[in-house]
């Protein structure tokens, strides 16, 4: 008897990008997603959703995910525009460090999400140290400007998902 090996499902990956755009670089999870929808524009595995500062109305997105990918700025304490990588339980579910004004909010998503046992199999945060947490709807110049550097590090770890599946 020939064993046929079943043809592999496409992975689905969920790019969440949130942020709160009218405090400069804390939109930075938002400013990115017009980058990622061209780089991405022909790839139908890969969802774009903007989160801004939505809170648990992101649950539904984040449990129907297997591997999801979170952009936001992080204060991680370094250099602005330093871009940061967290990986599973790397990322605070809730009373984690306040990575930013709205993050609260997302922080409890992803502690429902453990809670009701529908976490993302696979989940990374990318981030960005604000320069700027100043009122305005741009991000600061040294942000903006690192704004490919950040796009190429999500496009990477979507390579490593699907060359590991």
């Amino acid at each position: 008897m020939i064993m046929m090996n079943k043809p592999q499902k496409d992975m689905k990956i969920t790019i969440l990008g949130i942020g709160n755009t009218l405090y400069q670089d804390e939109g930075v999870g938002v400013h990115i997603l017009p980058l990622l929808e061209e780089r991405f524009k022909e790839d139908a595995e890969i969802e774009i959703i903007e989160g801004s500062t939505d809170g648990m109305r992101l649950l539904g997105p984040v449990e129907d995910s297997s591997h999801l990918i979170v952009i936001d700025a992080i204060n991680a304490g370094k250099e602005g525009g330093s871009i940061i990588t967290l990986i599973g339980d790397e990322i605070p579910a809730y009373y984690g460090i306040k990575m930013s004004i709205h993050q609260l909010g997302f922080q409890e998503v992803l502690f429902a999400a453990k809670l009701r046992e529908r976490y993302p199999e696979n989940i990374v945060m990318f981030g960005m140290q604000p320069t700027s947490l100043e009122l305005g709807i741009e991000l600061s110049s040294n942000n903006a400007d690192k704004l490919s550097e950040l796009a190429d590090h999500i496009a990477v770890q979507v390579k490593q998902w699907r060359d590991a599946s």
